[in-house]
């Protein structure tokens, strides 16, 4: 059995992450799986992010669903193009991701 759909997206969908490093820098992408991504950032090889190689351990501090790829994507670069501040306040819970995108991107409205 495939864990793609027939329009080639994964089936279960995309998520935007963010994570923390170790000297308090927050690192955001886009993924299919969660669990894998995250094991190639800690694992610091050619899978991982070079931003994050040598700044272990990592600490996943946000992460919402997205329906496609397209809509984790518009996620990603509006939330990489916030001020620190803000990316703190969404990791924390005062803003959410809605006030950032449309409403009717993401999943589950985080």
């Amino acid at each position: 059995m495939s864990d793609k759909t027939a329009g080639g997206e994964p089936a279960q969908g995309w998520m935007l992450y963010m994570l923390r490093s170790a000297d308090s820098r927050l690192y955001t992408g886009i993924t299919t799986d969660l669990g894998r991504r995250l094991e190639e950032h800690r694992q610091g090889g050619r899978r991982g992010a070079k931003a994050l190689r040598g700044r272990a351990p990592l600490e996943l501090v946000y992460n919402c669903a997205f329906r496609d790829r397209s809509s984790a994507s518009v996620a990603e670069y509006r939330v990489k193009q916030l001020s620190r501040i803000m990316k703190e306040r969404l990791v924390a819970g005062d803003i959410s991701l809605q006030t950032l995108i449309s409403d009717d991107e993401s999943e589950n409205g985080c």
